[in-house]
């Protein structure tokens, strides 16, 4: 039951992801439109990016839950970085464009905007933005969802790139008013400039995330000694030489294939008694943290844990 319910909350929060991303894209080409902005023309591109990453998340969300199955022996939870990777890329591309385009706008004059009308656009997007962004990463702290987690990420960064739409669009009113207006068209090249370069970082994290999860990178060593460390707990009662672990996280799945090179001492001779231990150890590390599977294998030969 618990699981149904964490299932359940992970697309509904996915789902409301979706339909704001889909109310954000008309208010900002809409308002792109009457302030001829192209701040807010790309913060409208990245909201028609996020509103179909939304739904190609839903998918995803659908589909990872599925058991394996004769296409998939080891389930669908590779789709899963899968996506961040692609919505990474999506984005870095689109920052880039907007960089450029940006930068050819500078060397023809700039841009002339609406900055009072824009400065309303700004403050609706930046407080609607963080709000998404800080409901998700609330509601879905306890889920342990990547998805759900970039997808706070992706609210994040778009609101950031508002709060500074709003700044920019602030500071060409107030040159505007003051008899600058000269200056004032450069503004809004040079924020997207600005935004472009500075947001680059997070779903350039995101993307080497993502890669290291597709192919199979191991966690981080902070990461996989805290493991190992809580593995040879639960095998206390033992006896072995060494115990080694391979370690490997694809989505919200965290896979240990774990070798036990016993001692001379080791009494189990059934292969039940072996079984006890796999259940004992795994039912352990599942109470710690639900996304660890494990296989564990006993051995005298450390050549075969090679």
């Amino acid at each position: 039951m618990a699981v149904g319910y964490h299932e359940q909350k992970e697309k509904s929060l996915l789902r409301l992801s979706f339909y704001i991303a889909g109310l954000f894209v008309f208010v900002a080409f809409g308002f792109a439109i009457v302030t001829n902005s192209g701040a807010i023309l790309f913060d409208g591109v990245y909201s028609l990016i996020a509103f179909f990453m939304a739904l190609l998340t839903l998918k995803v969300a659908n589909l990872v839950q599925l058991p394996d199955d004769d296409r998939f022996h080891f389930g669908y939870t590779a789709i899963e970085p899968t996506l961040n990777l692609f919505k990474s890329l999506i984005i870095i591309a689109s920052c880039l464009y907007a960089v450029v385009d940006s930068v050819n706008s500078l060397m023809s004059g700039g841009n002339t905007a609406e900055y009072g009308i824009a400065m309303l656009y700004g403050i609706f997007a930046t407080v609607g933005c963080f709000a998404v962004s800080a409901y998700m990463k609330l509601r879905g702290k306890s889920l342990r969802s990547d998805l759900v987690s970039v997808d706070a990420h992706t609210w994040f960064v778009d609101g950031a790139l508002s709060a500074s739409i709003l700044l920019g669009f602030a500071i060409a009113y107030a040159m505007q008013s003051y008899g600058f207006e000269a200056y004032a068209s450069y503004v809004d090249p040079i924020l997207l400039i600005t935004l472009g370069l500075t947001i680059l970082p997070i779903p350039g994290k995101i993307m080497l995330d993502s890669l290291n999860e597709v192919i199979n990178k191991a966690p981080p060593e902070a990461v996989t000694a805290v493991i190992e460390k809580r593995l040879k707990q639960t095998l206390s009662a033992v006896p072995y030489e060494h115990v080694e672990v391979r370690i490997s996280k694809c989505g919200r799945d965290i896979y240990l294939l774990v070798h036990i090179i016993v001692d001379k001492s080791f009494g189990a001779v059934t292969v039940s008694e072996l079984d006890t231990i796999r259940k004992e150890s795994e039912a352990t590390m599942r109470e710690w943290n639900p996304s660890i599977i494990m296989d564990i294998l006993f051995i005298c030969d450390p050549d075969l844990a090679d």
